[in-house]
Parts: structure tokens; sequence; C-alpha cells
């Protein structure tokens, strides 16, 4: 039959929808999520974050605008898959170099269109994340009994660590600076390679905007992988340490982070953590996390600076949060989501040591959090002052 559904997404519960499939064809295990956002479909499916996760994404103009490689936010798409309710149509924009059917295909992610979202996303909403498959087959081919059982079968996010797997393998240096138009992205060190600040990134899956966001701050990047010791971040002698953004529970990634973390706080070394990084610097400081129900994951979250009394328009994705009732004594909580309260910022009384759970990178304001970062770059020219003074 010539509209026999080409895809398939099966629910641990036993759930069914059929679609239409694009991308890559196979099968893949993972957990559901819903993302809120109208744009960014390109960023968010190379944001590390989404490892292990298929994206629905409530709003139907998916692919509009194609597909352009200053965009990526990882090498590749990272996200397992994308469920859409309308099928990508041909790209209409004058920065797009290819399609984003194209684009999941060479990547090896599975897309699915034709599917009721608002329904999908109602369940998610209603019984948490729930754990999937989502299979491709061009003949329409589906074993529904063997994906149910290997849905049901699946450990799921909950002390599985993949910063592993989307770290950087190798250390290196990042000085490319944000996108301006007309411009594209610039170099923020001088003709000499200088930048007044040096900044060591522990690379829990950080995306690229983050790194170019501190650049642009003046710091001269060094990136290393999630799994570097303190011995390893001290011996690039940074002004400050950025702990970035990461898939997975982050008490599982904690069992090797969390060490190097508390020996860099004892040095009262500025330190900024953005997602996965907050959830570790907060875990390091003796506070907890817990795994949300469906998690935050959209462009349009409100999150209120608790000291300043100011609200941001935030982009956030996570499905773990940090347990506010946990803090200890001298972490302050500074930021908190005005969706539901659960927490979203700390700093440590009397250190320059601060974190957030949304992306200001990401500029959904557009620049309402982009504060943060200038933030950390004062707190990096305290210390130099006091270094030399």
């Amino acid at each position: 039959m010539a509209d026999r559904p080409t895809a398939c997404l099966v629910l641990a519960d036993g759930t069914i929808f059929y679609g239409k499939g694009f991308g890559a064809t196979g099968e893949v295990v993972a957990e559901l999520v819903f993302n809120t956002a109208m744009t960014g479909y390109q960023e968010i499916m190379t944001d590390p974050s989404y490892a292990s996760q298929v994206v629905t994404f409530t709003f139907p103009h998916i692919g509009n605008t194609g597909i352009t490689t200053e965009d990526d936010e990882a090498p590749e798409p990272v996200a397992a898959g994308m469920i859409v309710k309308w099928d990508p149509t041909e790209p209409s924009n004058w920065r797009a170099m290819g399609d984003l059917p194209d684009w999941l295909a060479k990547g090896g992610r599975i897309g699915m269109g034709g599917v009721d979202s608002r329904r999908l996303t109602r369940a998610i909403r209603l019984q948490g994340a729930p754990h999937v498959v989502l299979a491709h087959d061009p003949d329409g081919n589906f074993d529904v009994a063997g994906m149910v059982a290997r849905a049901r079968d699946w450990k799921g996010l909950v002390g599985l660590d993949l910063a592993k797997d989307v770290s950087c393998r190798q250390s290196y240096q990042w000085r490319q600076g944000t996108w301006e138009w007309g411009e594209g992205f610039g170099e923020t060190a001088d003709e000499h390679g200088h930048a007044p600040f040096k900044v060591v990134a522990l690379d829990y899956g950080a995306k690229r905007n983050i790194l170019r966001s501190l650049a642009e701050q003046g710091a001269d990047v060094t990136v290393l992988p999630a799994s570097a010791t303190a011995e390893e971040v001290l011996a690039h002698q940074p002004d400050g340490v950025f702990l970035s953004n990461g898939p997975g529970d982050p008490a599982a990634t904690g069992a090797y982070a969390v060490p190097m973390i508390r020996e860099l706080l004892d040095r009262d070394m500025p330190i900024f953590g953005i997602c996965l990084g907050h959830q570790m610097l907060a875990l390091a400081l003796g506070a907890k996390t817990v795994k949300m129900n469906h998690g935050h994951h959209g462009a349009n979250h409100p999150v209120k600076d608790v000291e300043s009394g100011r609200v941001m328009i935030t982009s956030m994705n996570h499905g773990f949060a940090v347990d506010s009732q946990s803090l200890p004594v001298g972490v302050v909580e500074t930021h908190v989501s005005l969706f539901d309260g659960s927490n979203c910022g700390i700093r440590v009384d009397g250190k320059p040591v601060f974190s957030v759970q949304h992306h200001p990178e990401a500029s959904p304001g557009p620049q309402d959090s982009l504060y943060l970062f200038r933030r950390f770059a004062d707190a990096m020219q305290v210390r130099r002052d006091a270094q030399a003074g």
C-alpha cells in the first residue's frame, strides 16, 4: 500500500504510534521527551545533553529552514531521534545548506512525521518520560511485540553515565567567538593569540555556543575530557574553571567528576557551571539530585533570579534537578523555575563559585542571561588583580 506507515514508535506501556519515517533507517531504544521551542531544531538535535533521548517537537513546522553547519552545537546529531507532527518540507531560508531528512540520514538519526504530537506530549506529561523504541523501515515491517519488550527491558537514564560517551577524547583550544550578522564567527584572541583570561572547560557534553560565549568574554578556553583530574586542570594554570552541560544521570558522572571538583573548590578558584555542570557542582558541595517526571525542555521557561528579582525567559534541557531542600549551609539558591519552583541556580557564600540549570548561551530572551558569563569574567579579573597586588 502506498500509504503504509514507514515508522513506528512504541512506548513501554504498549502504546503505539505510526507515521512516516525520514532520515536514517533502523531502530533505537531511548527515553522520550518533548521540546516546546519554536525554533532551533538543529541546535536541539546536536545538543549532547539529548544523548539517548528521542525528542518530540511540539511546534509543527520542523525542517522548514533547512540545515546549516553554523547552527551545529556538536559535529553531528546526538539526540537518538525526532518526532514531528508534519513531514519536513523543502527548506526555505537563505542560510540553508541542505535539508533535514538528508542531514539526519548522514548522522544516523531516525525521524518520524505525521504524529499527533499533542497526544504524545500529554502522554509524556502524565506518565513521565517513557522508555520507547523508534523504528524506520521503508517497507513498513515492524515487530511490535519485540519493540515493546525492548522498551520495557531498557534500564533508562537513572544511574547511566553518558558524559564519557559524548566528551572529547583529548584536550583542544577554543577561541571562536559568537556569531555576528554579516561577519559570522570571529576570533576573540588578538593577533598574537593572546586573550585576557585562561579558562579550563570540563567537557561533559559541551555545546559550541557555550564555548563561544566564554571566548567572547575574553577567555582562551582549553577544553578537557570529562575524566580529567584536578591535577590536569591545574596544570593549565587557569584563571577559572567551567563545568559544561551534558547528558545522563549526574550522580553517575559525579562518581569521578565530584572528587575533582571538590579539589578545585579548595583552591578558591572561580567556577561556573551550566546544566549538568550545575548539578555536578551541587553534588560536590553536598547536595542531591533527583530524576524529574518529564524534565524541562524548551526555549520559553521563565526563571527568577531571586537575589535581583529579575525574571528571564530561558532555554532548558534537563531531566534531573538539584534538590533545593538538600542544599547545605553556605550554598545559596539563586534561581528558581517559575513553572514548578525547582532549583535553577546556586552560589557559594564567600567564594566565586556559582552555577545555573538553564542555558544562558542559547539566548531565547534573547540576552536575558548573558550577565552570567560577565559575572564569571569579573570573578576571574578580581582573582587576577588580587594575585598581582
